[in-house]
């Protein structure tokens, strides 16, 4: 009876612990109502936009187009973007780019990040979908690292014909939470997210030729960078030790024998 009440107890912790494990624990930024309808020109003017937010824009063939998004540990982000062409347009390359907060160009793990169409397409969509986020790197790696992330869409090897056609844009991020597979033993002391490039001192916040200065990045995971610090190692760690505990249970019901051998002498 003994037995068979610690291994219910055993069994109920190993449910309780594998409970949380169902929930995502993903940091990701929550849609808004309020999706970007335009699109930056470089680095420092790259329009912010959340993970599962569709963003829009409209530019002309020969512009640089950029967003920016934040991805926090254990997240594998893919960006995918759609392009609507002219009626009428010569052969086109088009081409989409992700850089991490140090502008250091991330590689695709797997999808279209290039694709050429033919004369007459009327769409281009491309795909990337970079490798997983870590939350610590040596300094000579190119890991992705938490932090802001830098999209830039753009035609390459375009004909003189085509400069100047009016485009229109589609961009949208996703996340998938690897969880502790990603795992590493370290975190760096703050998020790769860009400072004040530029300031100003009017009080409307404009310079002097009318556009908007360079802010602090004002985006971030829900609850806070690098809050999702529970991942299925806990799990894996605390079933493992359930388990070995319930072997050394059963190791010692099974050699310890019948008990205490009788003090009264045989044939007495």
């Amino acid at each position: 009876m003994r037995i068979t009440r610690v291994l219910g107890t055993a069994l109920l912790m190993l449910g309780l612990a594998a409970g949380p494990a169902a929930a995502d624990s993903s940091p990701s930024a929550s849609p808004s109502d309020d999706a970007p309808t335009e699109a930056g020109t470089s680095f420092r003017t790259a329009t912010e936009i959340g993970q599962g937010q569709q963003a829009t824009a409209t530019g002309s063939t020969g512009d640089y187009l950029y967003w920016s998004f934040a991805a926090d540990a254990g997240q594998r982000p893919t960006v995918r973007a759609k392009v609507k062409l002219p009626e009428s347009h010569a052969s086109q390359t088009w081409q989409i780019d992700v850089y991490d907060g140090l502008r250091r160009r991330q590689a695709c793990q797997y999808g279209a990040q290039t694709r050429t169409v033919t004369q007459g397409a009327s769409f281009v969509e491309l795909a990337c979908v970079l490798r997983t986020v870590r939350a610590w790197s040596e300094p000579w790696a190119n890991d992705p690292l938490p932090g802001t992330y830098y999209i830039r869409l753009t035609a390459v090897g375009l004909p003189v014909s085509d400069l100047g056609l009016p485009i229109d844009a589609e961009v949208r991020v996703d996340s998938k939470d690897i969880g502790g597979a990603a795992a590493v033993d370290g975190s760096l002391a703050q998020p790769l997210t860009p400072g004040i490039a530029a300031a100003s001192g009017k009080p409307d916040g404009d310079d002097e030729d009318g556009k908007k200065p360079a802010v602090l990045s004002g985006i971030e995971p829900d609850g806070g960078w690098s809050s999702g610090w529970w991942s299925d190692r806990w799990v894996w760690t605390g079933a493992g030790g359930v388990l070995a505990a319930l072997a050394g249970i059963g190791g010692y019901a099974l050699t310890r024998g019948s008990g205490r051998p009788s003090r009264v002498p045989p044939g007495v």
